[in-house]
């Protein structure tokens, strides 16, 4: 074994564990699912102890399957699904709920309530974040309100919270380290992004105590070691993102107006806007990219809360496939005279519509519809929001720069994409119809744990700076425009009517 990196990718329904080699290579890798909770509509949940412990299985399974020891491992780097929330006592290490996920909408009612007294504006001004149930700083409040005593114990400091990367951490090092990323904070809803630190009014509105927040480091920084025990002696972890913004980073997208899109349980564009705030005016979030010696490069993002996981919902929910590679084959076989929408707002639409009360729904059914045409909608919902996202995102970033319309034409634009859904070439293709621009499938598909890897491997000193990353960067497929301009215009033209009928009052 040569000295490699140790990546953990703490997903929404599963954790990978990769190793990577210093040329980027996989020696070794290891995944593990774990169960989803929905106590109600609406609500979605995790054992905060799956996630340790999977996260713990799947590490030791990886460095045993490249007969690797602790001694091999230059870094541990962290990646996480971001806004999902565990609050747990720092005695035993034991959440005193279960995590709530990013996809949870129990907040709402809050969330429009705080809006109603006319505090967004500031809070976004802060944070660049809305006020929305997606976020984690109303799942702190919510769970220090519902849990007996939560609340009186986190005033006492006997609490902490912190986004998965923050459990995970805790328990890797044996308590010893509470902390985070600046990418993790921005996601709290608590966090001033212009000044890199916990905001005190926000969280006086919030109603959450400063003593139960993690440290905020660089995203590539000494995040302390692990317990000897836990891999046979202990290891550096040396990076932490959330796993967007890892993304980004394993995507090379250190350059302004780089954009990326990954596609997971759900779908999450980014596009660099260097060491500039760009405030949205197409309901995007302004956030931070990463966080290098001290120094903060933002992003704006477009977030959809259901990409991957409508695949999902056709093998579990309906029945229709029996494994998620099977949607593809189907879809190729549907009728291309059927105009089918489906519209996957099963937890709410996120951006650029942010309604976090409506519910999916199917258009243009009819009796000759079958399960082909459902996964070719299904496929093609995903391409739909995503032209939505990079629309927004190109008319922002254009009017950040005062551009002509004439200088960010869409032909301009390329897109890097990774995910577990970027295998689909049917997929990526009908991306690239209907943005009217190359998308480009890179070698590394796994370029989330990459991100965390690079970070890590960056702080020990195993991989180069930025600029020489990027130089590594690997094509393996461009997708480009093969759809008749009429054929794209009717097309999303019928996927916005679909969208207006559902959230039409």
């Amino acid at each position: 074994m040569t000295t490699c990196i140790l990546a953990i990718d703490q997903g929404t329904t599963s954790t990978r564990a990769i190793l990577f080699r210093p040329d980027t290579s996989v020696a070794a890798s290891a995944q593990q699912e774990f169960p989803q909770h929905f106590p109600a509509s609406g609500w979605v949940e995790h054992e905060a102890d799956d996630l340790w412990q999977t996260t713990l299985d799947t590490c030791r399974e990886a460095m045993a399957r490249a007969h690797a020891s602790a001694a091999d491992i230059a870094a541990i780097g962290i990646t996480n699904q971001r806004e999902t929330t565990v609050v747990w006592d720092r005695a035993t290490g034991r959440a005193i709920h279960r995590a709530i996920v990013w996809q949870d909408r129990r907040t709402a009612e809050l969330c429009a309530a705080l809006k109603a007294d006319g505090h967004e504006p500031e809070v976004s001004a802060r944070t660049g974040l809305i006020l929305d149930p997606y976020f984690s700083g109303t799942k702190i409040a919510w769970i220090l309100d519902n849990v007996p005593g939560a609340r009186a114990r986190a005033e006492r400091g006997e609490l902490a919270f912190g986004t998965v990367d923050s459990f995970l951490l805790w328990h890797l090092t044996g308590g010893a380290v509470h902390a985070t990323d600046a990418t993790n904070a921005a996601r709290t809803l608590l966090f001033n992004i212009h000044t890199g630190a916990w905001d005190p009014e926000l969280l006086a509105l919030l109603r959450v105590p400063a003593s139960l927040l993690p440290e905020v480091k660089d995203s590539s920084a000494d995040f302390g070691t692990t317990l000897p025990e836990l891999f046979g002696g202990p290891i550096a972890i040396c990076g932490i993102a959330g796993d967007q913004q890892a993304a980004t980073v394993g995507q090379a997208c250190f350059e302004p107006g780089m954009i990326k899109s990954t596609y997971g349980t759900g779908c999450f564009a980014l596009l660099n806007t260097g060491t500039t705030v760009v405030a949205s005016k197409n309901k995007l979030l302004s956030t931070i990219a990463y966080q290098l010696d001290g120094v903060r490069t933002y992003a704006l993002e477009g977030s959809i809360f259901v990409a991957g996981a409508a695949v999902q919902w056709l093998r579990d929910g309906l029945g229709i496939i029996r494994t998620s590679a099977e949607s593809e084959e189907l879809a190729l076989a549907a009728d291309p005279a059927q105009e089918i929408y489906l519209v996957p707002a099963f937890v709410g639409m996120g951006a650029p519509h942010w309604n976090p009360d409506v519910r999916g729904a199917l258009f243009g059914l009819t009796r000759a519809t079958t399960g082909a045409e459902i996964a070719l909608a299904t496929l093609e919902s995903v391409c739909y929001q995503t032209a939505d996202l990079i629309d927004a995102m190109q008319t922002d970033w254009r009017d950040a720069r005062h551009a002509t319309p004439g200088e960010a034409a869409p032909g301009e634009m390329v897109l890097r994409v990774d995910g577990g859904m970027v295998a689909s070439s049917l997929a990526m293709q009908r991306l690239s119809d209907l943005l009217a621009a190359p998308v480009d499938r890179p070698v590394v598909k796994e370029t989330t744990a990459l991100g965390a890897a690079y970070l890590a491997g960056l702080r020990a000193g195993l991989f180069p700076p930025p600029a020489r990353f990027a130089d590594g960067w690997r094509l393996d497929r461009r997708f480009v425009p093969t759809m008749e301009p009429a054929q794209r215009t009717r097309k999303l033209a019928g996927w916005h009517d679909a969208v207006r009928r559902l959230t039409m009052p």
